[in-house]
């Protein structure tokens, strides 16, 4: 991540710990239970299963220590409650030619396009905040195509 200015929702926050609670335990374990298992099957200089085991013990400590970093420098950010404009944490349904879409503002450390969320970085997420219910939005998507929206309705 290029950005050292993290900023979470609540939701976002408790994911992340959950998840580095459960690589710190859980994966750690299974990680070190294979990389011994392997190591009873003989020369580790010509072991595949070692390898594999090595590198993903590497991936593991590699993302416990992006979310150990994520958490430690996070803002944490709620959506206010009685707001009629658009804020990280906001659920924003959009008419983007005749499709309805469903997005919630999140910071990048926990955007996830698969599931709606969207970061407050993006070309959608930051085209949308501060707008209110009704406003036509207009923005340029990572593709270059220009992306028109009708705000249709703002949850927090």
């Amino acid at each position: 991540m290029a950005n050292d200015n993290f900023i979470l929702t609540q939701e976002g926050k408790v994911k992340l710990e959950e998840e580095l609670h459960y690589l710190e335990t859980e994966k750690r374990a299974e990680m070190g239970e294979r990389i011994k298992t392997a190591r009873e099957f003989g020369d580790i200089s010509e072991n595949s299963e070692y390898d594999d085991a090595k590198n993903e013990q590497g991936m593991v400590e590699a993302r416990i220590a992006e979310i150990s970093r994520i958490l430690s420098e996070a803002t944490v950010v709620t959506a206010p409650k009685r707001s009629n404009k658009v804020n990280i944490g906001s659920v924003v349904t959009v008419d983007m030619g005749g499709k309805e879409r469903v997005f919630t503002i999140v910071g990048g450390a926990e955007s996830d396009a698969a599931a709606g969320k969207i970061s407050n970085e993006s070309p959608v997420g930051s085209a949308l905040l501060g707008h209110k219910k009704g406003d036509v939005v207009e923005t340029t998507g990572p593709t270059g195509r220009d992306i028109v929206m009708t705000i249709v309705k703002i949850e927090h």
